[in-house]
């Protein structure tokens, strides 16, 4: 995100992360060299995009001087490493308790997951739902048969499903469980697809009235 902002607004977001206490205009101005009025703009809309907060003030001789912050979205938007440690633990856990035991891990995850958000059986559209509040980019697609197919363009696992395929494991059961079906991947951006595609199919036959 803070590549799509100029380099004055990344040079100062940048000032107030190493300045945890807040920095005035003054200070701010004669930073980045920049004019206070250049300061106030960015900060302006800065505050606007929720990336810099008004903080205290403190004393000075005369009138007493606002300090801006960052916001924790704005801290947020610094690197981040959790894929290294998510890759790691990964690593860590199936030398400790096998492939297996991690396979069944990551399936428990899902499902547990799934019960975070519902309590009974949806159908795909609800199921969409939710994957797209997880950062999916899903939709119900569906197949000239009439059967319906989720699709999702965005696998919020990537690199790390790369390296440990088993992670595919809790995208299943999670959709599985809130299906109460079984999920068929018929296609997997880790296994070069283009997108990921789910299909439900459920575990006992629906009964006729």
């Amino acid at each position: 995100m803070l590549q799509g902002l100029g380099r004055t607004q990344q040079d100062l977001l940048n000032a107030l992360l190493h300045q945890a206490g807040g920095m005035s205009i003054d200070e701010l101005a004669e930073h980045l060299a920049v004019t206070r009025t250049a300061i106030r703009q960015h900060l302006a809309a800065l505050e606007r995009d929720g990336l810099v907060l008004r903080g205290e003030t403190r004393p000075t001789g005369r009138r007493p001087e606002q300090l801006y912050q960052l916001t924790d979205h704005a801290r947020e938007q610094f690197p981040r490493q959790y894929q290294l440690l998510a890759s790691a633990l990964i690593d860590e856990v199936a030398d400790i308790i096998g492939p297996e035991a991690l396979a069944t891990l990551m399936r428990n995850l899902g499902r547990k997951l799934a019960l975070d958000r519902e309590q009974q059986v949806v159908d795909e559209t609800k199921i969409v739902q939710h994957m797209n509040q997880a950062g999916y980019e899903a939709e119900v697609f569906f197949r000239s048969s009439g059967d319906q197919e989720i699709v999702a363009h965005n696998c919020v696992f990537h690199r790390l499903a790369a390296a440990h395929p088993v992670v595919c494991e809790l995208d299943l059961a999670l959709i599985g469980a809130l299906g109460g079906a079984e999920v068929e991947h018929t296609e997997c951006m880790v296994r070069g697809g283009n997108v990921c595609r789910f299909k439900l199919r459920p575990t006992e036959p629906p009964t006729h009235h």
